[in-house]
């Protein structure tokens, strides 16, 4: 009866979700020129400026938020107000214009193969030419892009743009089919992005509705906090030689002032009114599970310190450094243990929840009857044969496992046809399935490292390889929120079909320009200096599980510890199950995982904006309306401070192009 009562609860609470949009009847195009003018527009003018913000603040312009409310305020003024579904498409080529292309990754690679971390390894030289030109090469000490040496880089770059896009789309549309049109899941974060496009459609219309009313108030508290946060960084650094930073980017360390009473634990927050925003959308209780990691998290330090485990931490230590020699005594194995069982549940209940479905599909003669065929689609909205989807998904992927064997034909065959016909479909659809239920992902830790040392081969080519294994749950969210926006699945399509090569080529010019202008990471670019050491260690970390040492112990295996990972994994499993018994909510651990053991910066706004939600908004105005609401507002402020970030970037870009003039 308690169970009962339990699904009962969980059913109504999705069914909110899912009911706060309904599904639209009528489908319409909405790649237009349009389209191709938001495109432009982003890759021109928004691009620079996000990979500026990314290696300056770690974040990045709300470039799609700012393209479509340039967008929507222009037609309007032109007499034409634009369609929804334009909207969301302009919303979707935007957003991938806007994040800084594919070049970024050859940049940080020039940064990693000459890196100290690779240097401690013995690594330095021992990169294959297919990943990058060798430290020391011509190319890295020019800093040029268009030398030869990264020919093949680039084109191995391109074919993984065009493969992953083929790939990402067919599976993703074929699990979309699975979850959202057979299975009912409610989407909970699918509305997000279609409910911010409504509102600015609505802001052509003469008398406006609450929606633009909140997205103009998003809007004013994005601009005015984005002056502070990221405004006065960006114009004040474009003339001096140290930016003026009101607010500490990418946040406030506190590491060393606490370390007297709380040693061993990375202390500290991001400032950001956005993250507060979006904590009062996420579901309450997976946030709660966020809360309770942190607060774990933070008593458990000092306490394993004095025990001795956390041996390798230092008085003095920041947060970079305090996590990652955290990670190695012991959490990277406490959060492998805890992540394998929510791995393990996860997998239990997609089985179990497939065979009620299909008992129930079984039972149901009636409705089966009036439905003779579960794969039918609403006209219009752009549907095709799932099969012929999975088909073209298994070509794609053939060819990727025939790149991967000829990059690394010492690795064996069987390990690639597992990754991609076996782990990669089915970590996928549990994705798709905890998306659509919690907007949650999970991940099964450490298959790739596994399956790597089980291999046995010795070498750093195969980490570099695009091995595949991959996870497109999250693209069955993509086709949701296109549904709800009434939008052509096709015009997805032609959109895809015009970013692609738009952003191959744009990238190339402004990473090519700006990496000429200046050595990245330096002090011009605060966060990529502070940021990509630990990356680069953390990466040399994995590294080591298949290279030889010359008989010492590699530091991917010191940092393992099977006993943690036996105690986590056997805790979570215990949580989970009370949880269930007691019909309390389960979302709770799903959250835990998110926080327990990393940095707690910024999970603590989105912990203060999630009780805030609570108890006061969904007290005042209830709960299905601050879902409404909180969206919209959250859209809006991502707006206002695109627009205060797109003009100090602008101020930086024209600095540096001046400085770099002969005249």
């Amino acid at each position: 009866m308690a169970k009962d009562r339990s699904r009962v609860a969980a059913d109504k609470e999705l069914e909110a979700y899912r009911s706060i949009l309904e599904t639209p009847t009528e489908f319409q195009n909405g790649f237009t020129w349009i389209t191709v003018a938001g495109a432009l527009f982003c890759g021109l003018l928004m691009m620079p400026g996000a990979i500026y913000l990314s290696l300056m603040t770690g974040g990045g312009i709300a470039a799609a938020w700012v393209t479509l409310i340039i967008f929507s305020e222009v037609s309007r003024r032109a007499m034409r107000t634009l369609s929804k579904q334009e909207l969301v498409i302009l919303l979707a080529v935007a957003g991938a214009m806007a994040g800084g292309g594919p070049f970024a990754a050859l940049i940080w690679r020039q940064y990693f193969v000459q890196s100290d971390a690779v240097r401690d390894l013995g690594l330095l030289g021992k990169f294959p030419a297919w990943f990058a030109p060798a430290a020391g090469s011509l190319a890295i000490r020019s800093r040029s892009l268009w030398d030869h040496a990264w020919l093949v880089p680039v084109l191995l770059i391109l074919f993984m743009m065009v493969i992953g896009r083929i790939q990402s789309y067919t599976l993703g549309y074929f699990l979309f089919r699975l979850t959202s049109d057979i299975e009912r899941l409610p989407f909970p974060f699918a509305g997000i992005s279609a409910q911010g496009s409504m509102a600015l459609a609505e802001s052509g219309e003469r008398k406006t509705t609450w929606k633009w009313k909140m997205f103009s108030l998003g809007a004013m508290i994005g601009f005015f906090f984005a002056i502070l946060q990221i405004g006065i960084p960006l114009v004040t650094g474009a003339v001096l030689a140290k930016p003026v930073q009101v607010i500490p980017l990418p946040w406030y360390d506190a590491t060393t002032l606490t370390e007297g009473f709380l040693p061993a634990t990375p202390v500290g927050v991001v400032i950001d009114l956005g993250l507060l925003i979006v904590g009062m959308v996420v579901p309450f209780w997976a946030v709660v599970g966020t809360g309770s990691a942190i607060l774990l998290t933070l008593a458990m330090n000092p306490l394993l310190h004095q025990l001795g485990v956390l041996t390798r931490w230092q008085p003095g230590m920041d947060t970079v450094a305090t996590t990652f020699n955290n990670s190695i005594d012991f959490w990277m194995s406490f959060t492998l243990g805890i992540t394998g069982a929510i791995a393990a549940i996860s997998i239990y209940q997609t089985g179990r929840d497939m065979l009620r479905k299909t008992r129930e599909l079984r039972q149901n003669r009636a409705e089966q009857a009036r439905r003779a065929n579960v794969w039918e689609t609403p006209p219009g909205r752009g549907d095709f044969s799932p099969w012929l989807a999975l088909s073209i998904y298994i070509v794609a992927s053939l060819l990727v496992v025939g790149v991967c064997h000829a990059l690394v034909p010492g690795f064996p065959v069987i390990f690639l046809l597992f990754f991609t016909f076996l782990y990669t479909p089915l970590i996928s659809y549990i994705n798709a399935r905890l998306i659509g239920i919690v907007g949650q992902h999970v991940e099964i830790p450490f298959i790739r490292e596994a399956a790597y040392i089980l291999s046995g081969f010795k070498g750093v080519e195969i980490w570099l390889a695009p091995i595949p294994v991959e996870n497109y749950g999250g693209r069955a969210q993509d086709f949701r929120t296109n549904e709800l926006t009434g939008t052509n699945f096709w015009s997805y399509v032609k959109a895809d079909c015009l970013v692609v090569p738009l952003s191959f080529l744009l990238s190339f010019v402004f990473w090519g320009f700006i990496w000429k202008s200046g050595t990245i990471p330096s002090e011009l670019y605060p966060y990529a200096q502070k940021m990509w050491d630990l990356q680069a260690k953390n990466t040399v970390l994995l590294y080591s599980a298949t290279l030889n040492t010359g008989g010492a112990q590699p530091l991917f295996y010191q940092a393992l510890h099977p006993g943690v990972i036996a105690g986590s994994f056997s805790f979570c499993i215990i949580a989970f199950a009370l949880l269930s018994a007691f019909s309390l909510p389960v979302m709770a651990v799903y959250g835990f995982v998110q926080g327990i053991g990393s940095m707690p910066h910024a999970f603590v706004p989105l912990v203060v904006g999630a009780l805030i939600g609570k108890y006061y908004f969904q007290k005042k105005y209830g709960q299905k309306r601050v879902l409404e609401v909180m969206p919209v507002v959250a859209a809006g402020y991502g707006t206002g401070a695109g627009l205060v970030a797109l003009i100090g970037v602008a101020a930086n870009l024209i600095t540096t192009a001046i400085s770099a003039s002969p005249f």
